[in-house]
């Protein structure tokens, strides 16, 4: 009996000293509170324990309860290491103030003519004041650049040949595949290892909008998605998520509101002008607002293709639940998506909807980037957008000197 004491009692000791050892390792990830919801820091899924649900609709209730739990002096101090480095990825090109080295731009004035029919919008046409005392005219009409330092390209073939003294020819593919078109002398797409990056976070992508957001969340209805353009792969797994889910499915595709522009029957507030016809993009950010969750499925899975659809639903306060590139988490805020790759199944993934639905203090958690300031790499994601653009292409027209660049 004593031998079988003292075998109980070491037994004890190893495994206290086991777990002692996972936790201190950063294996056992545990959540920030009480909440049933565990940490998705590290994407750690596991079987939610049985808990009582806490329905709620007041997303500033959501906010007061988290603030009272965990707060953000503890949400900085999980990402802290986010707020002191950068993503050494790859993912985004440095374009911070101190990376441009001003003796290396040869020209203090460019101006880049915007060349055929483009989705570019109009209003990004300007004159910039740009660093190192650099600006920058970006516009469609020749008449205010009848001779440009550089002609952009967008859906149009830029010319074959470039003479010396002619414009440098600039072309821009932002689409999943990035072709370049082989005639260019700079590059753009959103990808880092091309000559400029732009990325699909910027605000110049949703011009026009109502933005009124409200701060009352759909407490029966949790999922908004909304899309035209019925792309079988993407139909079949928002098909097969969304019959898990209680959802609104707004546009052409898998449409259960009844039509089209329904959302503005069901919410009224988001009607931007009465006087005119309303477009389905003018309510776009209004609708989704009152939604928890955002369905946001790429139309191709390819590396760094993080496009409008993802940066639309954290602009509308809503959570993203995201299928797209493997590499998303270089482009978001921490703990602000629900990356629906790193499941198991999408029975799991509804499992863990339905339980942050629940919970205000674990939903709350979504939106703690924001409300604390803990952007990590969105903030670089930002400033390689389309709203920085006409400056970062203007200083590399600069560096090879326009016009008077060597022909090619």
């Amino acid at each position: 009996m004593q031998l079988k004491s003292v075998n109980t009692f070491a037994i004890t000791i190893m495994f206290g000293f086991a777990l002692i050892i996972l936790f201190f390792s950063g294996f056992l990830d545990f959540p920030l509170t009480a909440s049933s919801i565990p940490s998705t820091k590290n994407q750690i899924l596991t079987t939610f324990s049985a808990s009582k649900p806490d329905p709620f609709s007041n997303l500033f209730g959501a906010f007061k309860k988290w603030d009272s739990q965990v707060g953000c002096a503890q949400f900085r101090d999980k990402h802290k290491g986010l707020l002191l480095n950068s993503s050494s990825s790859g993912s985004l090109q440095k374009v911070d103030e101190g990376e441009l080295k001003c003796n290396e731009l040869k020209m203090d004035h460019v101006s880049v003519l915007v060349k055929g029919w483009t989705w570019i919008p109009d209003n990004l046409d300007n004159l910039y004041s740009c660093r190192c005392g650099l600006s920058c005219l970006w516009t469609k009409s020749e008449v205010l650049a009848d001779k440009p330092d550089a002609l952009l390209f967008e859906t149009a073939t830029p010319p074959l040949e470039r003479r010396q003294g002619d414009p440098l020819r600039v072309y821009m593919d932002l689409e999943a595949g990035r072709k370049k078109s082989g005639y260019e002398d700079i590059f753009i797409s959103y990808h880092a290892k091309d000559d400029v990056q732009s990325t699909y976070a910027g605000s110049l992508f949703h011009n026009n909008r109502n933005y009124h957001l409200s701060p009352s969340k759909n407490n029966d209805t949790l999922v908004y998605w909304s899309s035209s353009r019925c792309l079988p792969q993407r139909n079949q797994l928002a098909k097969r998520l969304l019959s898990l889910l209680p959802s609104h499915s707004f546009g052409k595709c898998l449409n259960n509101v009844g039509g089209l522009d329904k959302a503005l029957s069901l919410y009224p507030e988001c009607i931007k002008d009465f006087k005119e016809a309303p477009k389905w993009w003018d309510h776009l950010h209004c609708a989704m607002s009152h939604y928890k969750f955002v369905l946001a499925i790429e139309n191709t899975r390819t590396k760094s293709y993080v496009t409008e659809k993802l940066f639309y639903a954290l602009d509308s306060g809503a959570v993203p639940i995201y299928f797209g590139a493997a590499n998303v988490w270089d482009f978001v805020p921490p703990h602000s998506i629900i990356d629906g790759s790193k499941f198991s199944s999408l029975e799991e993934l509804a499992s863990y909807v339905k339980a942050v639905a629940n919970d205000p203090v674990a939903y709350a958690e979504y939106h703690a980037w924001r409300r604390c300031g803990v952007l990590g790499n969105y903030r670089k994601t930002r400033a390689a957008s389309l709203d920085t653009l006409p400056c970062r292409l203007c200083e590399a027209i600069s560096k090879r000197n326009g016009r008077n660049a060597r022909a090619s």
